[in-house]
């Protein structure tokens, strides 16, 4: 290769971010928090491919979405002409798996998941083209219970994450017969109102009327505002399934608005709709949406099964959780292991696997490329580790069969640094971490 020729730089996608590692922390620690919570209501994992058949998402959100119309990657299989689509959302990929195992043959099933979604969108705060959700849907339920347990979990989560500000809104949008009947009449009311309609809202009479009610236009609020509402048209079982969730949830103090213009806007919804909002987002964000979802099943193809289930946006929920002030500060290892001299090299590996064996973290000093090796440079990396200990090998030590171990951390025994027999390193590590805080617990050497 030619000195002056310069290899030009490839860069990831745009809208579809890298999560570096100084992320990772955050990251970690929600996603271990939703795995306890999901678990600690018996949910069980379900992993469905991230490609699936393109008419599944035609069928499942509705062939006139935006989602389906405008958001979808597809493409066709080069190899044999399928028509293939990168999964806008997951719940329709959850039902496909649970009706083609046939899972709900021996009772209802509590499911959840995690993972990337793609969506073609203008990229924008807290929207990104590869997005991460989490989601839970439980299968076979037909009662208001599975709705409020849904709702109460999502609550759960919030407190574990250690985020306030977020409010419920809550509505029923009846089935689809009443829904038929609330749109006619709709349509009915709007036209007698032409004069007042928007050229945005005239577009939108006939093929998608519900859109008018979300308009933002301040000439048309009071007309809109006496518009039919949905929830005079439900009948008497819709009616009392809304009231059962919504008796569940006063019972357990869970605050709640009953928003009677909230819609989803996937096409298989019914019934209970709930969304969880907050105004720290800047505009007022939606971090978690759900619902109840009974006639998916059978649109795909299944016996006639109940379902309900939620989704939420992982990114947003990081943003909060950034928000909220708290530090996710990267440490990166609990020892960080020096040496000096290929005799002390041959030893670094052996401590630091004990110290492996003894359930510690451990990074071993290995040679940069600025090959930076003097003591006081793998101090400075062992200092910039996050360690609490550095371990410390060089000629003395490998002749006398001892290590250094210096305190990185901590009060008081700071920067002293004690002389251990090199049998004895990992046990003086771990009681200094353990005892040293007045915990006895050897497991909960990460906390500290």
């Amino acid at each position: 290769m030619s000195e002056n020729k310069k290899v030009e730089k490839i860069v990831g996608v745009k809208g579809m971010n890298d999560i570096l590692p100084a992320d990772a922390p955050l990251w970690e620690l929600f996603e271990n928090t939703v795995q306890s919570v999901l678990k600690s209501y018996g949910f069980q994992q379900i992993r469905t491919p991230i490609v699936e058949p393109t008419p599944l998402f035609a069928r499942g959100l509705g062939a006139v979405t935006d989602i389906v119309e405008k958001e979808m990657y597809s493409f066709t299989d080069s190899m044999n002409g399928d028509e293939l689509t990168l999964r806008p959302e997951n719940t329709a990929g959850v039902v496909r798996a649970a009706i083609e195992h046939n899972l709900t043959y021996d009772g209802p099933k509590r499911l959840w998941y995690v993972g990337p979604m793609f969506r073609h969108e203008k990229p924008q705060r807290g929207r990104y083209r590869q997005f991460h959700q989490v989601g839970a849907e439980a299968i076979g339920f037909s009662g208001p219970d599975v709705d409020a347990e849904l709702i109460m979990l999502c609550q759960r989560l919030w407190a574990d994450l250690g985020l306030d500000g977020i409010r419920l809104e809550l509505n029923s949008i009846g089935d689809a017969d009443e829904r038929n009947k609330h749109r006619t009449d709709l349509i009915a009311y709007f036209e007698t109102h032409r004069d007042q309609l928007d050229a945005e809202a005239q577009r939108r009479l006939y093929s998608n009327p519900l859109r008018i009610l979300d308009t933002k236009n301040p000439g048309m609020q009071d007309m809109v505002n006496k518009a039919p509402k949905l929830i005079d048209y439900l009948g008497e079982e819709s009616r009392a399934h809304f009231e059962g969730v919504q008796r569940i949830l006063r019972h357990n103090n869970i605050p709640f608005t009953i928003n009677p213009r909230l819609v989803r806007g996937m096409d298989y919804y019914n019934r209970t709709v709930f969304e969880w909002v907050t105004d720290q987002l800047g505009s007022q964000g939606t971090v978690c949406g759900g619902g109840r979802y009974d006639p998916l099943v059978e649109m795909f193809g299944g016996k006639p099964t109940p379902a309900c289930g939620f989704a939420m946006g992982v990114e947003r929920l990081l943003e909060l959780m950034k928000a909220s002030g708290e530090q996710f500060a990267p440490n990166q290892c609990d020892v960080y292991v020096v040496h000096q001299g290929e005799a002390a090299q041959l030893q670094a590996f052996v401590v630091a696997e004990r110290l492996r064996d003894a359930g510690l973290d451990v990074v071993t000093h290995c040679a940069a490329a600025s090959a930076g090796g003097s003591f006081k440079s793998q101090m400075k990396r062992a200092d910039a580790s996050g360690a609490s200990y550095a371990v410390i090998l060089g000629e003395d030590e490998v002749a006398n069969g001892t290590a250094g171990v210096k305190a990185l951390r901590g009060e008081g025994e700071q920067g002293n640094q004690a002389t251990v027999p090199f049998d004895e390193v990992a046990n003086y590590i771990v009681d200094q971490i353990t005892c040293g805080d007045g915990c006895d617990d050897p497991t909960h050497h990460h906390h500290h």
